[in-house]
């Protein structure tokens, strides 16, 4: 069984507050659909971007927005399935968020959207049935060993014991929790690539189904991406899976603590200045249909009547009214294609 040893600190409880105190105003600030829409699509579009150059994707910012919007873009190929890939698992990781639980099978699903068409077929979505090794390349190309994960006969069991924790440590703070299951997946290492950032995604997806999610706004890996050097030092904390096994891993929840405090003063920081008074004209509380609706409009970039009809399971022409109800409060913009017509996140 899987038993992490780590302390609480004075410091770690410090941010621990001023976040749950934030978090609290995030809850309950009103924002217009239209303006939360464009903010969700920006971070999305942050997450891909940050994520996928902490493995040393070349993309800017700006392509992996143009890939987004199913636009073509001047680099590698293997760049661009990364990113495209990685939009694919957010789509994903936004499907699957309701649940309460996370499954070895969610994993899997998770790691062949993140990897399809960068590896064989055969290690796509598949735990990895070979020794693997973490090196550092340093600036003259030689490579240095820097962790050998668990043997491969081990990592199902490794697995099974990490899922089955994070399902039954409900008195544990999801932040915390969240910050474990970071550091023990790498740990694991259980693919033989795309461990970061799948890693990455379960920490998202975690947080999603604990319900702190801040409005789906909060880019941790911003925070990896600034100091990658940093992020990395902070996980390792044994050269092998050994000498790893029960070691206090308070170092580095305190880094990713103190990593979740400064992304939430982000947020904070972005969220007073978009809301609006209860008073103004403009807000609207929109139905549980319509939030469905704008998510998938949000992960997507766009939107159809049959997607509508594919989520909702509802006549076409109930689809097309709901996209008309949206298009009236200008939280869409209705794009004719011919007999295709789609619907984007509407400029503020």
């Amino acid at each position: 069984m899987f038993t992490p040893t780590y302390h609480i600190t004075d410091q770690m409880l410090e941010w621990l507050s001023e976040i749950a105190q934030i978090k609290a105003m995030v809850d309950h600030a009103i924002l217009l659909p239209a303006r939360e829409a464009h903010l969700r699509r920006a971070t999305m579009i942050k997450m891909t971007h940050s994520s996928t150059s902490i493995e040393g994707n070349t993309l800017e910012e700006y392509q992996v927005l143009q890939l987004a919007d199913g636009k073509k873009v001047q680099a590698q190929s293997k760049d661009i399935r990364e990113v495209q890939n990685y939009l694919n698992a957010l789509t994903h990781i936004d499907t699957i968020s309701h649940k309460f639980e996370l499954t070895q099978g969610d994993i899997l699903a998770i790691h062949a959207r993140v990897i399809t068409g960068l590896v064989d077929t055969a290690k796509t979505g598949v735990l990895r049935r070979a020794p693997v090794y973490v090196v550092n390349t340093e600036p003259t190309g030689k490579e240095q060993l820097v962790y050998t994960p668990p043997a491969w006969q081990a990592v199902p069991r490794l697995l099974d014991d990490l899922t089955q924790w994070c399902n039954h440590s409900g008195a544990v703070h999801p932040i915390i929790r969240a910050g474990i299951l970071h550091y023990q997946f790498e740990t694991i290492h259980p693919f033989t690539d795309g461990n970061g950032r799948v890693g990455r995604l379960l920490t998202l997806l975690h947080l999603y189904q604990s319900a702190w999610d801040f409005k789906k706004v909060l880019v941790l890996d911003d925070y990896y991406n600034e100091n990658r050097k940093n992020y990395y030092q902070a996980l390792q904390t044994g050269a092998t899976y050994k000498k790893r096994d029960g070691v206090d891993i308070t170092p580095w929840l305190t880094y990713f603590i103190k990593g979740f405090w400064e992304e939430s003063l982000r947020v904070k920081e972005q969220i007073l200045s978009l809301q609006v008074g209860a008073g103004d004209i403009a807000t609207r509380i929109l139905t549980t249909d319509e939030l469905k609706m704008i998510d998938l409009l949000v992960t997507k970039g766009e939107i159809t009547s049959s997607d509508v009809v594919d989520i909702l399971k509802v006549p076409k022409r109930t689809a097309q009214a709901k996209l008309k109800k949206l298009e009236l409060y200008r939280i869409v913009k209705k794009i004719p294609a011919g007999p295709k017509t789609y619907y984007i996140v509407a400029p503020t």
